[in-house]
């Protein structure tokens, strides 16, 4: 249960992200309301899932997770340009989080 409420986490990381770019420094509503949502909930999870995952790896995964999903978006919406090298590294990245599930503390 731990590591689908990390994974879950994980996403929410990406949602409070890209609202938080949206919220054009705290100045539009919705989004900046959308950040707090997420952040809190992100960061709940984090620390629900840390009882039982060891820090590094929890952290490591969230921030993959987050970061993975944050340029995904944002290069599917035109936020940013989409390059090999990026769709490379980006699958790289995911890959080193499935690594750390795979190969985790045994607990």
């Amino acid at each position: 249960m731990a590591w689908i409420v990390l994974i879950v986490s994980g996403v929410l990381e990406a949602v409070w992200a890209t609202a938080l770019g949206r919220s054009e420094g705290f100045t539009r509503l919705a989004p900046s309301a959308v950040f707090a949502v997420a952040l809190a909930l992100s960061m709940a999870g984090l620390a629900w899932a840390m009882r039982d995952i060891p820090v590094g790896t929890a952290y490591a995964v969230w921030v993959g997770i987050g970061a993975s999903l944050t340029v995904v978006w944002s290069m599917s919406t035109g936020g940013e340009t989409v390059s090999a090298v990026k769709i490379a590294l980006v699958l790289g990245l995911v890959g080193c989080v499935v690594g750390l599930k795979l190969v985790g503390d045994p607990h």
